[in-house]
């Protein structure tokens, strides 16, 4: 790890810590209401958010581990969930889904109530492809905005949103970057390249996102846990991308036994592949 010291500036926010450190502290909060605020429409921006994270949701001990990366909700009670998915996982969308459920549910107050929701987001950002544009390069949009629609594409229901980032997919260079959006996306694919930062990111909330990110401005204890966090991400990501075999048994299985010997956690194991707690404990 020494020699990454040496050349990266700037934390991989693809990584837990990283990610967090940007936008998962209270500190943080401008930065993340601005990023979210580049996804939504007009009518739904955001004017301050409160963190979450802390409560307790999920009906199993694996449900509460594993939720969530961010979890916050707006000054009009509205709730936002906000993924980094690090590498190609079994049954990702169906999570996603399967963990909206938890803040539409905890919305429900006892005795006489109406049904009526408050509205729920949920962001993915992903360092993969979507298999089902892989073959099919004129689709390789980077945000994929899905609601609840009918037969005839008309909205059904407006107020769960799902909004996936596909981040392989973003090649924008800093030249043709023209709203915030593009701004942020390119920020996150490269932050960790930066030696110096763009003239681009010249406004208050890029700068301290800037200052976040610099590692010279770690303590001991932050770096350590940076550098761990970060050999986690590499080691998982290079396991999944190069054994990661949709759809076939035996490729889970040799998945599995690579993360295994690494040393990562059952609990992640069973996110990457599908498996059950018991077929990895019997590897």
């Amino acid at each position: 790890m020494a020699n990454y010291r040496m050349k990266a500036k700037y934390l991989n926010p693809f990584t837990d810590f990283g990610f967090k450190k940007i936008f998962g502290e209270e500190a943080c909060k401008p930065l993340l209401i601005d990023f979210l605020n580049a996804l939504l429409p007009q009518a739904d921006k955001i004017i301050d958010l409160t963190f979450k994270n802390n409560e307790q949701l999920g009906q199993t001990d694996l449900d509460r581990k594993a939720i969530y990366d961010i979890y916050c909700e707006n000054e009009k009670g509205e709730k936002f969930i906000v993924e980094l998915q690090k590498a190609k996982q079994n049954y990702f969308k169906e999570r996603t889904i399967y963990y909206s459920t938890f803040p539409i549910r905890e919305q429900a107050e006892k005795g006489e109530w109406n049904y009526n929701l408050k509205a729920v987001y949920c962001v993915g950002i992903l360092d993969f492809t979507f298999d089902d544009y892989e073959t099919e390069p004129e689709k390789s949009e980077v945000v994929h905005t899905i609601k609840l629609k009918n037969q005839n594409g008309k909205t059904f229901y407006d107020k769960l949103t799902f909004i996936y980032l596909e981040m392989p997919n973003f090649k924008q260079l800093e030249n043709q970057l023209e709203t915030r959006l593009d701004k942020w996306l390119y920020f996150i694919k490269h932050l960790e390249d930066f030696q110096t930062i763009p003239t681009i990111f010249s406004d208050e909330v890029f700068s301290q996102a800037f200052e976040k990110a610099e590692l010279a401005k770690f303590g001991q204890t932050e770096l350590a846990s940076y550098e761990n966090s970060l050999k986690i991400y590499r080691d998982l990501k290079g396991v999944i991308d190069t054994a990661f075999d949709e759809g076939k048994i035996e490729g889970k299985i040799e998945t599995a036994k690579s993360l295994k010997k690494l040393g990562i956690s059952v609990e992640t194991i069973i996110e990457a592949t599908g498996l059950t707690k018991l077929e990895i404990e019997k590897l």
